[in-house]
């Protein structure tokens, strides 16, 4: 807009609101829009306003000068200089001192409308970006831009239905589109129909009868619901409709579209709800489930207003359950994840998060509920994470390093569990074949020759000691150390850098450690080994030793108890470990133990040989905030939209997926004040606390335990 009006006697002023190159103005229509051309300076330099009356549809159009008259400066009094100002409170006014504004011709709104058509020509609707790039319609399936999808309808329902029968539906693992069509029926309408119906089925009965013929129970019972429904259409308890449902699958993998689609045929099926594909009528039956109202398959059944409140579409899944503990908040409705992990087909559990997502945060949580329902607990803690959890609850802290007094016997055997059939020398033999793997992680790379001289040297070990592969109970005799291995290897010929290596264990560097006999239980509720203080080359071997250790004496009693393995991509370092720790989650149901397994470096333990069986054989999972070099694996093992892709990827701290068995839900991770101050790993959480501590202590409170 020009920044000054030139009147001329007797001239028109024009008015105009140039807002941009292409002279558009965009009109509101939930609000007055006024605009305003600034007058010259000899004339006050106002705004001369043009209020737009509201409402009016939005547009975007070229205004044309729109003008009126101005008295020419000459014939203005010489004591008023300036014309008079209008506003949107003071308008222009006609003679009867209503707001006069200007009008436009209909020739000027046809120019508007023109400008307007011309201009929305090059702008981009929401249909240019929700459309695809390309459209494959075949009879029995549509491909859109590389995304297989096929539609199919129910043409069935049984004669009763479950209330909230769709949830399943609702809440199956697979890219799903449902719609659904209620079309109400005149009761009048219906009314008659079911006359004539209800005749005819007396009729037809009656006829029968008269003929002596048996009784059909169909036609019987198809009278008995007519004159039901009847009489709640007449007594205004029900309404009558016609409901239409359909169903669209999408899947990269046309035959495992198939598949899929015929799993949730088999789920629909299992209800007495049967359906038909759409074939011949996929492009109908796929504009029948986007969200734009069309029904155009047009398969309708009849129903009340009874068992169509069934097919209620807007739940969602949780994991509520009247056993178990606390785990979060449901982040789609808010409903508590409650959920008791030895209800499912295996207790084991995975946890996968980056650094600083709250996975040791949400792990402790879990051991503290836990312990309240009368579980025990083993952590193995590589950083001293778990150490003020032990303290709080009186767990047992034990530190496993060189220079502690704690001391694990490798060589140890479990005690038969009673009701085993265990065979004379199962156990000695199951024994020799995890020393043979921990061996292996000790010395490094051995042949097939040397592992053979291995084998021979640890029966011989435990022969040492009385135990043999005919010892009814080996647990009864006292076991050997790594000092007997390192004798009886010695001793044998062909053996000697074998012993070499063994050496550094047993008199070198790293005695003492590996070599003594067992000084620790795990009688407590809650017992923590720490491995921190342990060389980074000792980690995977002391892990083992541990888990070694645990694993025989959770065979020796059956009682319900968690294992929590933090930071174990330490062991799928190596593939001995990794094998130990497959075996040990693949095994663990039976003696009623659930393996917790944490790790940061997702994809370390995911190309490990044995780290997507460890997950396949893990029936909880919890997914927190992720990072983008990992998030392609983590989708293809666990199956992950692409929605729920990227919200891992901006989850916040105690954001994520929990699964659990074949549900799963989005979670936020919560815990009382209390249960905060216990379990937090946040530094500046701890230091404020420990000075809140010193403070109390210096004046004479007691301290508080975080």
């Amino acid at each position: 807009m020009s920044d000054e009006l030139q009147p001329q006697s007797g001239a028109m002023v024009p008015v105009a609101a140039d807002l941009g190159a292409n002279n558009s103005v965009v009109v509101s229509p939930v609000s007055t829009t006024v605009l305003t051309a600034q007058a010259p300076a000899s004339l006050g330099g106002n705004p001369l306003p043009v209020p737009t009356p509201s409402p009016l549809p939005v547009i975007a159009a070229v205004v044309p000068p729109v003008s009126f008259p101005v008295p020419s400066p000459s014939i203005v009094s010489s004591k008023t200089s300036a014309v008079p100002q209008f506003t949107a409170e003071n308008p222009p006014k006609d003679s009867s001192g209503k707001p006069d504004y200007p009008k436009l011709s209909p020739a000027e709104k046809k120019k508007i409308l023109e400008a307007e058509k011309i201009f929305q020509q090059g702008l981009s609707t929401i249909r240019d970006l929700i459309a695809p790039s390309s459209m494959e319609v075949s009879f029995n399936h549509i491909l859109i831009d590389g995304m297989f999808a096929q539609s199919f309808f129910v043409y069935t329902y049984p004669r009763y239905i479950e209330t909230n029968w769709l949830s399943p539906i609702v809440n199956f693992d697979v890219t799903l589109d449902m719609s659904q069509f209620i079309y109400p029926i005149a009761s009048d309408k219906i009314m008659k129909t079911l006359k004539s119906q209800v005749a005819r089925f007396q009729s037809s009965i009656r006829m029968s009868q008269e003929k002596g013929q048996v009784r059909d129970p169909a036609l019987e019972t198809a009278l008995e619901d007519a004159e039901s429904l009847r009489t709640d259409l007449q007594r205004g308890q029900e309404k009558f409709f016609q409901f239409a449902l359909y169903f669209t699958i999408y899947h990269a993998d046309l035959k495992k579209m198939e598949k899929v689609t015929k799993q949730l045929e088999s789920l629909l099926g299992g209800k007495l709800v049967l359906t038909r594909r759409a074939d011949l009528r996929m492009e109908h039956a796929f504009n029948s489930t986007l969200p734009i109202a069309s029904d155009e398959l047009e398969v309708y059944h009849n129903m009340n207003t009874s068992p169509l409140s069934s097919t209620f579409p807007f739940v969602s899944a949780d994991l509520t359950s009247n056993d178990g503990i606390l785990y979060g908040l449901n982040r789609h409705n808010d409903s508590l994840i409650i959920f008791d992990r030895f209800s499912l087909e295996n207790a084991n559990s995975v946890v996968f998060a980056k650094s600083g997502a709250g996975k040791s945060y949400a792990v402790k949580l879990e051991i503290l509920r836990i312990l309240m329902m009368g579980a025990d607990v083993i952590v193995i803690d590589p950083e001293n994470e778990y150490e003020s959890l032990a303290q709080t609850v009186g767990g047992t802290y034990l530190k496993v390093s060189l220079n502690s007094d704690r001391r694990i016997n490798p060589f140890d055997l479990p005690k038969p569990l009673e009701g085993d059939d265990l065979k004379p020398g199962d156990l000695l033999r199951s024994a020799i074949i995890d020393l043979t793997g921990l061996l292996k992680l000790m010395l490094g790379t051995i042949s097939a020759a040397e592992e053979a001289l291995v084998d021979k040297a640890l029966i011989d070990t435990y022969a040492t000691k009385g135990i043999t592969m005919d010892t009814p109970d080996p647990s009864a005799f006292e076991p050997p150390t790594m000092d007997d291995l390192y004798n009886v290897i010695s001793s044998m010929e062909g053996t000697s850098e074998i012993a070499n290596r063994i050496q550094k264990y047993t008199t070198g560097t790293f005695a003492g450690i590996f070599n003594q006999h067992t000084n620790v239980t795990v009688d407590n509720g809650l017992i923590v080994f720490s491995i921190r203080d342990l060389e980074d080359s000792l980690r995977p071997i002391a892990m083992y030793i541990i888990l070694n250790y645990i694993w025989n004496r959770v065979r020796s009693t059956l009682k319900r108890r968690v294992l929590v393995i933090d930071e174990a991509w330490t062991m799928m370092q190596h593939d001995d470990s990794a094998k130990f720790l497959f075996g040990l989650v693949k095994r663990a149901r039976k003696y009623y133990l659930g393996v917790t397994t944490i790790t940061q470096d997702v994809e370390d333990f995911i190309k490990s040989p044995y780290g997507k069986p460890i997950v396949s054989n893990s029936s909880m999972q919890l997914l927190l905030k992720q990072s983008p070099s990992v998030i392609e694996g983590l989708q293809k093992v666990f199956n992950l939209t692409e929605g729920e892709k990227y919200m891992l990827l901006n989850s916040g701290v105690g954001q994520g997926l929990f699964f659990a068995g074949l549900k799963h839900v989005a979670i936020q991770i919560i815990a009382s004040y209390g249960e905060d101050k216990i379990v937090t790993t946040n530094p500046e959480q701890i230091l404020n606390q420990q000075s809140q501590d010193r403070a109390n202590f210096g004046a004479g409170q007691p301290a508080a335990v975080s």
